[in-house]
Protein backbone atom coordinates (compact mmCIF):
# COMPACT_ATOMS: atom_id res chain seq x y z
CA UNK A 1 0.00 0.00 0.00
CA UNK A 2 1.53 3.35 -1.13
CA UNK A 3 -1.35 5.56 1.27
CA UNK A 4 -0.43 7.18 3.95
CA UNK A 5 -2.99 6.34 6.74
CA UNK A 6 -4.85 8.91 7.99
CA UNK A 7 -7.58 7.09 10.16
CA UNK A 8 -9.04 4.12 11.02
CA UNK A 9 -13.46 4.05 11.51
CA UNK A 10 -14.61 1.51 13.18
CA UNK A 11 -17.91 1.10 11.75
CA UNK A 12 -19.13 -1.30 14.58
CA UNK A 13 -19.66 0.96 16.95
CA UNK A 14 -21.06 3.65 14.63
CA UNK A 15 -25.36 3.55 13.91
CA UNK A 16 -25.89 1.86 10.43
CA UNK A 17 -27.93 4.84 9.61
CA UNK A 18 -25.23 7.31 10.14
CA UNK A 19 -22.50 4.99 8.79
CA UNK A 20 -22.10 5.98 4.99
CA UNK A 21 -22.21 9.57 5.74
CA UNK A 22 -19.31 9.60 8.18
CA UNK A 23 -17.72 7.46 5.40
CA UNK A 24 -17.54 9.99 3.31
CA UNK A 25 -16.93 13.15 4.83
CA UNK A 26 -13.85 11.39 6.14
CA UNK A 27 -12.86 10.24 2.28
CA UNK A 28 -13.28 13.88 1.61
CA UNK A 29 -11.35 15.47 4.20
CA UNK A 30 -8.20 12.95 2.88
CA UNK A 31 -5.41 14.71 1.15
CA UNK A 32 -4.42 13.12 -2.36
CA UNK A 33 -2.13 9.87 -1.05
CA UNK A 34 -3.90 9.03 2.27
CA UNK A 35 -6.20 6.54 2.80
CA UNK A 36 -8.61 5.38 5.77
CA UNK A 37 -9.07 2.09 7.06
CA UNK A 38 -12.81 0.68 7.75
CA UNK A 39 -13.28 -1.94 10.31
CA UNK A 40 -16.54 -3.58 9.97
CA UNK A 41 -19.08 -6.45 10.44
CA UNK A 42 -19.85 -7.36 6.83
CA UNK A 43 -18.69 -7.07 3.76
CA UNK A 44 -18.93 -3.19 2.70
CA UNK A 45 -18.91 -3.80 -1.25
CA UNK A 46 -21.79 -1.64 -1.28
CA UNK A 47 -20.23 1.15 -0.32
CA UNK A 48 -17.47 0.51 -2.95
CA UNK A 49 -20.22 1.12 -5.58
CA UNK A 50 -21.37 3.85 -4.25
CA UNK A 51 -17.62 5.39 -4.30
CA UNK A 52 -17.31 4.27 -7.77
CA UNK A 53 -20.66 6.32 -8.72
CA UNK A 54 -19.61 9.22 -6.64
CA UNK A 55 -15.84 9.23 -7.36
CA UNK A 56 -14.77 7.18 -10.16
CA UNK A 57 -11.10 6.54 -10.76
CA UNK A 58 -10.16 8.51 -7.61
CA UNK A 59 -9.95 5.92 -4.99
CA UNK A 60 -8.45 2.47 -4.53
CA UNK A 61 -10.61 0.32 -2.38
CA UNK A 62 -8.06 -2.82 -0.68
CA UNK A 63 -9.10 -5.72 1.25
CA UNK A 64 -6.82 -6.21 4.09
CA UNK A 65 -9.27 -8.95 6.28
CA UNK A 66 -12.35 -10.79 4.30
CA UNK A 67 -14.69 -11.98 7.48
CA UNK A 68 -16.25 -14.10 8.41
CA UNK A 69 -16.50 -11.65 11.51
CA UNK A 70 -14.67 -8.81 10.85
CA UNK A 71 -13.95 -6.93 7.42
CA UNK A 72 -11.09 -4.32 6.95
CA UNK A 73 -11.13 -2.03 3.98
CA UNK A 74 -7.97 0.23 3.12
CA UNK A 75 -9.55 3.08 1.12
CA UNK A 76 -7.11 5.48 -0.60
CA UNK A 77 -7.21 8.63 -2.02
CA UNK A 78 -6.10 8.92 -5.58
CA UNK A 79 -4.17 12.17 -7.12
CA UNK A 80 -6.64 11.90 -9.45
CA UNK A 81 -8.69 13.36 -6.76
CA UNK A 82 -6.26 16.76 -6.92
CA UNK A 83 -8.13 20.13 -7.16
CA UNK A 84 -7.52 20.63 -11.00
CA UNK A 85 -5.53 23.82 -9.37
CA UNK A 86 -2.68 21.61 -8.44
CA UNK A 87 -1.56 21.44 -12.09
CA UNK A 88 1.25 24.65 -11.31
CA UNK A 89 0.90 27.77 -10.79
CA UNK A 90 -1.16 30.44 -8.32
CA UNK A 91 -4.78 29.27 -10.70
CA UNK A 92 -3.65 26.10 -13.11
CA UNK A 93 -1.85 27.86 -14.81
CA UNK A 94 -4.44 29.42 -16.70
CA UNK A 95 -3.70 33.38 -15.26
CA UNK A 96 -0.42 34.05 -17.55
CA UNK A 97 1.84 34.49 -15.12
Amino acid sequence: MTASLASTLDLRHIAPSARHAHIFSSFAALLPGQSLQLVNDHDPQPLNEQLQMRSPGQFSWTYLEQGPQVWRVEIGKSAKAAAPASSGGCCGGGCGG
